[in-house]
């Protein structure tokens, strides 16, 4: 890239950023931040402790933000004083280090543009990933299970906290089903890119052919709720069953019999929860996907009343898939929404899943 080039994407990025810096409104959020350290420090503050988790939550993540800001500015900074000695005295090794700072830059300016834009009221929550295997038998519940790893690591990496609700091991191999809890700031937001049908094709493990095979999971991400939202339950409504936990042992689940299957009558939702040894606690965690999965339908119905006016329609079919992953004759995993592409499978099926995440989050707010 040519000097002229990076002096005026600075400047283009220095506008930018002292519009998200004025749309941030730092003084008020500073002055919140300390509100809420002078909260903290009150005898009574862990009286009600689900209350002082939101506020501590929300304090890191305005702390984090500011931090992120500061950051950018100081990077913005140096960068600039660079660029302006190198049109006095060009340095052709100097040079290279420039181009190195400006990619940094602007990696660092995408993720915190992306993570300003991502304004949705339940974007920051955290998040219940459901996954079900397509038809196949065992070749889809594999494909199910290679995603579940592959989730577990994209929010192992990034410091995500993965509690495992409901585990259901295949006949043969791989998972009839899944649900995960993910743990963490604006987890619901950025996962919210990866709902949809997923496509594989690879050689079989299974075919002693050595066939190339097609298989489907779909994924299914809901934000997680608590006391947030108002949805009555009536317990008329619900038919609950209680059972051993099932799965894979201590690596997935308590084995005991504590596990809660609730069924929503009026809409035939079903939600299972096995990860607790108290009964109460799983019913409890049911209640609050239930919540979720009614508070996901009202959403969704909302979106597809404006599609409808606009005209739109969007097949929600099983092989409407959002992405594929091509294990052979090549390698290649492909966001058809986007058009994003990486031909390391490995690394995505490692969970390096932000190229698309992020692909998909920038086509949204453009």
């Amino acid at each position: 890239m040519e000097l002229y080039e990076i002096t005026q994407s600075l400047e283009t990025s220095k506008e930018k950023l002292i519009q998200l810096g004025d749309s941030l409104d730092l003084p008020s959020k500073r002055e919140l931040i300390n509100k809420n350290e002078e909260l903290m420090q009150d005898e009574n503050f862990w009286s009600d402790p689900k209350h002082a988790q939101t506020i501590i939550q929300g304090t890191n993540a305005t702390k984090d933000l500011i931090a992120q800001y500061e950051k950018l500015n100081i990077q913005h900074s140096n960068l600039h004083e660079t660029v302006e000695e190198m049109k006095k005295t060009f340095d052709e090794e100097l040079m290279m280090v420039v181009e190195e700072e400006y990619e940094e830059f602007n990696k660092d300016f995408e993720n915190f543009e992306i993570k300003i834009l991502l304004s949705h009221p339940y974007d920051k929550n955290n998040a219940i990933l459901e996954l079900h295997p397509g038809a196949g038998g065992t070749e889809s519940q594999d494909w199910a299970q290679m995603l579940y790893r592959m989730y577990c690591r994209w929010a192992e990496d990034k410091g995500y906290k993965v509690t495992v609700l409901d585990y259901q091991d295949g006949d043969e191999a791989g998972i009839k089903s899944c649900s995960i809890l993910i743990e963490g700031y604006m987890v619901y937001g950025y996962l919210k890119a990866e709902k949809g049908v997923h496509r594989l094709v690879r050689i079989s493990p299974f075919d002693s052919s050595g066939r190339r095979h097609t298989s489907f999971a779909s994924v299914d991400i809901m934000p997680q709720f608590n006391d947030e939202i108002e949805i009555t339950i009536e317990e008329k409504d619900l038919d609950i069953t209680t059972m051993r936990a099932s799965g894979a042992g201590g690596q997935h689940v308590n084995k005991t019999d504590s596990a809660v299957r609730m069924v929503h009558k009026p809409t035939g939702i079903m939600v299972t929860c096995q990860t607790e040894r108290s009964q109460i606690q799983n019913r409890e965690h049911c209640l609050n996907m239930l919540k979720s999965k009614l508070y996901q339908r009202m959403i969704e119905e909302q979106e597809a009343k404006v599609s409808a006016l606009k005209g739109e329609q969007k097949a929600i079919e099983w092989g409407s898939q959002i992405r594929s992953y091509v294990f052979c004759p090549y390698t290649l995993v492909k966001d058809h929404r986007t058009n994003c592409e990486e031909g390391n499978v490995q690394a995505v099926m490692d969970g390096k899943l932000d190229e698309f995440i992020f692909s998909y989050l920038k086509s949204q707010i453009q």
